[in-house]
């Protein structure tokens, strides 16, 4: 249930926070939480590091069911593509796994269980797909790289290296292709968002960030950051800080939105939902 006393706002948008959301059966836990997505139906996917490994509930928090037994080693980020495909970072196995709305798997990026240094992939961690459907991958922890594919799976460049200078990274933890055709990565040890054109080419970078951890761009271009302090950032698209809140108990992995402005967070300790209720 939501709490009316608990809310939290962020720019001109206030929230009603409800940190216990979503009912699994008994015999499926929360435990584990990495991310979340909605898809075009509004059933929100939480994906967790355990089989089955992701949770599907209405938006409304009932439980639906849960797909991707056995198929997932390691789930860390994920994605929901405008065209229904929902693609699942599968980072100890090195690979992102792309499957369809159902939880059919149709392809995969990169080699099994085989890590390459400085190229696609080692220990990956986030995915976005652009409009036209190009792939963008974050390789954060065996690598400090971001990776480009074509839509139908072909590598076509990769960027970055570890430092701390522009287009250098220490973890990328998280990706996503926004409105303006930028590419928006986070460098979590580096404690700040880096912008890139599509070529990769760096534009700006957006500090005062500690950790960053998930991302998420709303349909009116706003970006959401959550972080290890913990708190909810909300940046304009020029990446002006327009507000912040700690709708959350020790930090979101993951984030993402719905077509009616609500927002839900997965939290790994203590573990569990958090979703903000976009108010009049």
């Amino acid at each position: 249930m939501l709490d009316p006393d608990l809310s939290v706002t962020l720019g001109a948008h206030r929230y009603a926070v409800n940190r216990r959301w979503g009912a699994p059966p008994s015999g499926l836990s929360l435990e584990l939480l990495s991310a979340i997505g909605v898809d075009g139906q509004g059933r929100v996917h939480a994906v967790r590091r355990l089989d089955p490994p992701v949770l599907v509930f209405e938006a409304d928090g009932r439980f639906v069911g849960t797909w991707g037994q056995g198929r997932i080693a390691d789930p860390h980020g994920l994605h929901m593509a405008a065209d229904g495909r929902i693609l699942i970072v599968d980072r100890d196995a090195h690979q992102v796994l792309v499957f369809d709305g159902e939880g059919g798997l149709r392809s995969a990026l990169g080699e099994r269980h085989v890590a390459v240094f400085q190229a696609p992939f080692n220990h990956p961690t986030g995915v976005a797909v652009a409009p036209d459907g190009e792939i963008y991958v974050s390789d954060g922890y065996g690598n400090s790289c971001v990776h480009r594919f074509s839509a139908d799976g072909r590598h076509l460049r990769s960027w970055g290296r570890p430092g701390t200078g522009p287009g250098e990274f220490t973890t990328p933890h998280a990706v996503w292709v926004d409105r303006r055709n930028r590419v928006l990565v986070l460098d979590r040890e580096n404690d700040r968002v880096q912008v890139f054109d599509r070529d990769g080419a760096y534009l700006d970078e957006w500090p005062d960030l500690y950790h960053p951890m998930d991302i998420f761009e709303d349909a009116d271009g706003f970006v959401y950051v959550t972080d290890q302090i913990p708190r909810l950032s909300m940046f304009a698209p020029d990446g002006a800080l327009v507000g912040r809140c700690r709708p959350v108990f020790n930090g979101a992995h993951g984030i993402a939105g719905d077509a009616d402005g609500n927002l839900y967070m997965t939290e790994m300790s203590p573990p569990g939902i958090t979703k903000l209720t976009r108010l009049p």
